[in-house]
């Protein structure tokens, strides 16, 4: 597989405290990546460092296969980013910010209709930017982020403070910029919600490490539902239930198995009580992604 941002061991210190602590990213050509993590987990000192704004303390950063430290412009000229909140001349029209910009790139001036028509802001070109609703200052944040026409878009909580309405603009326009442009895109949240919607792939950080980095779907399978068996002797129902063939788990009272079908269910549930086991309750454990992501962060912070 084929990565366009492959980092090793990127570590940032501050003195003694460690903002952002042996990351290893992955991030596959032409996916959308979820970088997600709570707040003051590390994502913006970690974006920050993928765009050459600060320096790693260890570790190296590869993008498009090129070490950014040593070709950081040659890099960084195939990049578009929006962190934190877009910057803008309220007084200037859309069109005279992206302006001021393009003339820092030297493009070709068509590249302003061309992004502007893309983020849906062609019919305000000529408005004042002070009059924009904050959906709209975000989608001229990415317009200006596309004028270099970038392979990869770094996108650091693009959807934070937005109406449900502007959520779902910002979320159909990321999606079109990965099928029609064909764009590497890795956008932060502390939202799992959002990046199930968005992401193929994810990386989750809590407290500056990475402790999970997979695709949605392989996220998704570790939130299956789970049935648990309250039951008299728990270590023996196990050792039975592993002798027959059945894959389970147990703790103290309880035996848990992924929900298969109702059937299996009956199958274990005649069984044990074939077999002479008493069984007090049969419970059904629903686990949303939202709950394993939860369960991820917080084992985290106990260590």
């Amino acid at each position: 597989m084929e990565y366009i941002v492959e980092t090793k061991k990127i570590t940032k210190r501050f003195g003694k405290e460690y903002a952002v602590e042996a990351l290893d990213l992955k991030i596959p050509k032409g996916e959308i990546y979820g970088f997600l993590g709570p707040n003051g987990a590390g994502k913006t000192t970690t974006i920050r460092m993928l765009l050459g704004l600060m320096r790693p303390t260890l570790g190296t950063i590869q993008i498009f296969g090129k070490d950014l430290k040593r070709e950081r412009i040659e890099v960084l000229k195939k990049v578009g980013s929006l962190v934190e909140n877009p910057s803008y001349y309220p007084h200037l029209t859309a069109y005279e910010n992206l302006e001021a910009l393009r003339k820092i790139y030297g493009i070709s001036k068509k590249r302003i209709d061309e992004v502007l028509e893309i983020v849906s802001l062609l019919d305000v070109a000529n408005k004042k930017v002070k009059g924009f609703s904050l959906g709209m200052k975000q989608r001229l944040g990415i317009a200006a982020s596309l004028l270099n026409s970038p392979e990869l878009l770094i996108l650091d909580e693009p959807t934070n403070g937005l109406d449900p309405s502007g959520i779902i603009e910002i979320r159909n326009l990321i999606k079109s910029l990965s099928v029609e442009e064909g764009m590497t895109i890795l956008i932060s949240s502390h939202l799992l919600s959002e990046i199930d919607q968005i992401a193929n792939n994810v990386g989750i950080i809590s407290k500056g490490k990475l402790i999970f980095q997979d695709s949605i779907d392989v996220m998704r399978k570790q939130s299956q539902n789970k049935i648990s068996f309250k039951v008299d002797d728990c270590e023996k129902v196990w050792r039975f239930l592993i002798s027959s063939g059945i894959k389970a788990d147990f703790s103290e009272d309880t035996i848990s198995m992924l929900e298969q079908n109702d059937e299996n269910v009956a199958t274990v549930v005649r069984l044990l009580v074939e077999n002479g086991f008493s069984i007090y309750r049969v419970e059904e454990e629903k686990r949303s992604l939202e709950d394993t992501f939860l369960q991820m962060t917080a084992e985290e912070r106990v260590i």
